[in-house]
């Protein structure tokens, strides 16, 4: 059974750092495609980064210049570093791993970002 594991979540202050990360136990982690998504309180759940099929990165626009999203395929693991938190990125982070024909979620991670 594959698991995903999320770490690195907690309550920060404003201009605050936090990494995250995506331990998982799939076999040719490579081959997948990692998004990180969130949801906030009473709100849906959106897409924060991910690959484009461009080959480039999409980040949402409200934490383009402060996240980064990066992966260790020889550990398995996925990372989305954030940096310069606000309160308004408050929220459960969700780790997504997929392919053509596989598609995975984490179980989440809580981020409070709050002074």
């Amino acid at each position: 059974q594959v698991q995903l594991a999320e770490s690195g979540g907690g309550l920060v202050q404003p201009g605050g750092s936090l990494r995250l990360s995506c331990a998982t136990s799939v076999r040719l982690f490579s081959t997948y495609i990692v998004n990180w998504y969130r949801q906030a309180p009473g709100k849906e759940r959106e897409l924060v980064a991910g690959p484009t099929s461009g080959g480039s990165t999409y980040y949402l626009d409200s934490v383009k210049g402060r996240f980064t999203i990066s992966r260790d395929n020889a550990k398995n693991t996925a990372y989305l570093q954030m940096n310069s938190l606000k309160p308004d990125d408050t929220a459960v982070y969700y780790c997504n791993i997929r392919t053509s024909v596989y598609n995975f979620w984490g179980q989440g991670t809580q981020v409070t970002v709050s002074s």
